[in-house]
């Protein structure tokens, strides 16, 4: 029954991540300071729970074959820590420029790739698993390394923005999930074989999806009252990151088919376009992250991501798969 609702949950992510705005927001303009304060102390515990489980899924040890991919995985880390951080800079000066915490959350969308939803639409695509599995590795490593001195650079220094401190965090949110996940990950498949632990996957996500749903909750709870203070600012956030996925989609898509093979230019596209968001909304709602109210763009991009990897994939399959035109794909499925 657990198991079921977990799955449920993780399938239905993007009702689920906009049921928890919505409600956040209303439960945040009634909440007192007392319930705040209990808010705040779960955040923490909340980020364990959304970060440890996700890791289980990973196997970090794929960064050992990246040689025999480097040329995709050295493409996705061009296009994830040079281009995407440039879009980034130009649609947060361009949409941003008077709210310094949306301009924040865009960054971190841009900075932090690839998630466990990778592989699963490169699968689904009939892409390049494996090269996709070994860009993910390396992508979130390369993340995790470069993230402060990024931020130093893109957040003024009267935010109060520490780079020290944004490590520490990501010891504690990343690092230490990770290191706890891929004991776990060993200890389980030590017991159980593979096709028994692949089953037990989709309860993994559940738990990280129910993490992201509790923290969304809290994040804009403790923040209804600054973003609801001018809601047309707040709701138009989305514009930039429908921008940034497009644009992000088209120059993987277009890189991929210039120098890559077809299942591993599938690979490259859903390694740049997917981005981590569940590891963004958890160092920017962890406590002492200034402003917190850059979850706001985060929690949109949940909305946004789905829908994206789910029309590449058809496109994938409909138009590039079967050599159709747009037009007479559009048409065979009507």
């Amino acid at each position: 029954m657990v198991r079921r609702y977990l799955t449920q949950l993780k399938d239905h992510l993007i009702y689920v991540v906009l049921g928890s705005l919505v409600a956040g927001l209303a439960f945040g303009q009634v909440a007192g300071p007392e319930i705040k304060g209990l808010l705040k102390a779960a955040i923490l515990p909340v980020l364990f729970l959304m970060i440890y489980p996700m890791m289980i899924n990973i196997d970090v040890r794929e960064i050992l074959n990246v040689r025999g991919h480097a040329k995709p995985v050295g493409l996705s880390l061009l296009i994830n820590f040079g281009l995407a951080p440039l879009l980034a800079i130009g649609l947060a000066r361009t949409f941003f420029a008077g709210n310094l915490a949306f301009a924040i959350g865009l960054y971190f969308i841009a900075l932090i790739p690839t998630s466990g939803m990778t592989a699963a639409w490169t699968g689904l695509a009939k892409g390049d698993l494996e090269t996709a599995l070994v860009a993910m590795a390396a992508n979130l490593l390369v993340a995790i390394a470069v993230l402060p001195a990024y931020l130093s650079v893109l957040i003024p220094g009267n935010v109060g923005f520490e780079p020290t401190a944004l490590y520490r965090q990501l010891g504690l949110i990343v690092l230490v999930p990770m290191v706890a996940g891929s004991i776990t990950r060993w200890g389980l498949l030590q017991r159980y074989s593979t096709e028994e632990f692949k089953r037990m996957k989709p309860t993994f996500g559940g738990l990280s999806s129910l993490g992201v749903m509790l923290i969304v909750f809290i994040a804009m709870a403790m923040r209804s009252q600054s973003i609801l203070a001018d809601p047309l600012a707040s709701a138009s956030a989305i514009v930039p990151l429908v921008v940034f996925y497009a644009l992000l989609l088209g120059i993987g898509s277009f890189i991929g088919r210039a120098f890559l093979e077809p299942d591993r230019s599938v690979a490259l596209v859903y390694a740049t376009s997917m981005r981590n968001l569940s590891i963004a909304v958890a160092i920017v709602a962890a406590p002492g992250f200034p402003p917190t109210e850059a979850v706001l763009p985060i929690a949109l991009a949940y909305i946004l991501q789905p829908p994206l990897g789910a029309v590449y994939m058809h496109y994938r399959r409909d138009v590039v798969g079967e050599g159709l035109t747009i037009r007479e794909a559009i048409a065979n499925r009507v």
